[in-house]
């Protein structure tokens, strides 16, 4: 996306964000309000950056051939993502393994990707099945397994309020 329609969009969600906070009683003119929905905006945008960035194409960017056929794993990866149902934030770990079948990729694209679609409005369960398609896909290994650790605010803050629950989530393919 070009910077110019970077800034329209921003400009368009900052508009929107106004009129939030005005419909939740506030007044968008009072000082520490001014520049929220500027600030909200640009928080969204970087929240959801991943809608923008291909991640086949990193993994791509750095793929070897390599006779190596053992577990690859990288464990304990940060992510932190919102949920496509209250907008509210979860994080955790993702550990992410893969057998390779010819073809490896440098350890720091694996968490990339991981990067690349936790930057979108998500559910766990997809997040967890999109890392796992995408190398399948992209390495052709001989297996892909993915593990999601995960806290929800949406579980914390609100509804049952179960501020000690974690979610795990995961997916296999292969051997």
């Amino acid at each position: 996306m070009s910077p110019e329609e970077t800034e329209n969009r921003k400009s368009i969600i900052a508009d929107h964000m106004k009129e939030v906070i005005t419909l939740l009683g506030e007044d968008v003119a009072r000082d520490g309000l001014i520049k929220t929905p500027d600030r909200v905006a640009k928080a969204m945008q970087h929240l959801t950056r991943g809608y923008y960035q291909d991640p086949e194409e990193i993994l791509r960017s750095a793929l070897f051939r390599e006779n190596y056929r053992q577990m690859v794993i990288v464990k304990d990866i940060d992510l932190f993502s919102l949920c496509e149902h209250h907008l509210l934030p979860f994080f955790g770990k993702a550990h992410v393994a893969y057998i390779p079948d010819g073809y490896i990729t440098g350890l720091s694209k694996i968490a990339r990707v991981v990067e690349v679609f936790a930057r979108r409005l998500q559910v766990q369960e997809r997040l967890t099945t999109q890392i796992k398609e995408c190398i399948q896909k992209t390495l052709n290994p001989m297996g892909v397994m993915v593990v999601i650790e995960a806290q929800h605010m949406c579980m914390q803050m609100r509804g049952v309020e179960k501020q000690n629950s974690i979610t795990t989530t995961s997916d296999f393919t292969g051997v």
